[in-house]
């Protein structure tokens, strides 16, 4: 494991996760020149990288090899980057900034952005299935894994649940189950596919890996309520949206404002105890998690 600190280690996955994305997703000048200029134009020189992240620190615990976290870690981000796309559209959450700038449909069309999507989750999968260092086996179980993360049991039926909510006064466990599939699933993959880049994974390592997934995913989502009730737009680089408008179900609407916070907090002290089994190798999960739950956009 790196004994870098935790910012350095952080600025090289990430540019290591940079370059690996731009080398994986086509050069812009390669036919059709617009569809790979827009793709690179969404997935290049932004974001947090919070799923890459997960998986070199997942992986960092039982030596896996840089190249396989590097196709998992662009293959995670591939399927987030084409889910803020297609969420950003007007049929969506109809945003015009992504990341301090203007989102695909406003920089290009609406057609271009929904082939974007399209294209970056086929590629995503085409990414993760070329290692051929692992063992196929696990490599399927891999695939299914991000499969079933972006789908219907995961962030595209939590998005379907989100968009079915509107205007109505959702239970704390109704919310939990929304968000565990929207924003949840395909971080639990990360730390999921991390971990799998280095072993195949005993009875106690998954469920210890499982419990702190789950406490970072929602805590990620309470965060972003609270981010959202206390910081201008300008801050979070995005705007509102219909969200505001059509007053979604958040944590914040239902618990107020600090007993969301205290919730977060809760939950980073939970993902720190599930990770026990793995002593001070896991200290960059739990440094993560501090990140989630401590981060002011």
């Amino acid at each position: 494991m790196s004994t870098a600190p935790f910012a350095d280690w952080m600025g090289g996955v990430q540019a290591d996760v940079e370059a690996a994305l731009s080398h994986f997703l086509p050069a812009a000048d390669a036919q059709p020149t617009k569809l790979h200029e827009a793709m690179r134009y969404t997935a290049l020189g932004g974001g947090k990288r919070v799923r890459p992240l997960l998986v070199y620190a997942s992986g960092a615990l039982f030596g896996a090899d840089a190249a396989s976290l590097a196709r998992a870690a662009c293959a995670l981000e591939m399927i987030h980057v084409y889910s803020l796309v297609h969420d950003d559209m007007p049929c969506m959450d109809d945003d015009a900034l992504r990341r301090g700038k203007p989102t695909v449909h406003v920089a290009y069309d609406e057609a271009t952005a929904l082939l974007v999507g399209d294209t970056l989750q086929a590629r995503a999968f085409e990414v993760l299935a070329g290692d051929g260092s692992l063992p196929p086996a696990r490599l399927i179980k891999m695939l299914r894994l991000l499969a079933e993360a972006a789908g219907s049991a995961g962030m595209c039926g939590g998005q379907a649940i989100d968009l079915d909510s509107v205007g109505l006064a959702l239970s704390l466990e109704q919310l939990e189950t929304m968000h565990q599939l929207k924003t949840g699933a395909l971080l639990r993959a990360s730390v999921l596919l991390g971990a799998l880049c280095g072993k195949d994974l005993n009875a106690t390592e998954l469920e210890a890996l499982k419990a702190y997934s789950k406490a970072v995913g929602l805590a990620f989502q309470v965060v972003d309520d609270v981010l959202d009730a206390t910081a201008d737009s300008a801050t979070l680089g995005k705007t509102a949206g219909k969200d505001a408008a059509d007053n979604k179900p958040t944590y914040v609407s239902i618990l107020g404002l600090a007993p969301s916070q205290a919730l977060a907090e809760q939950l980073r002290r939970e993902a720190h105890e599930a990770l026990a089994p793995f002593g001070e190798q896991a200290l960059r999960l739990r440094e993560l998690a501090d990140l989630i739950v401590q981060r002011k956009a």
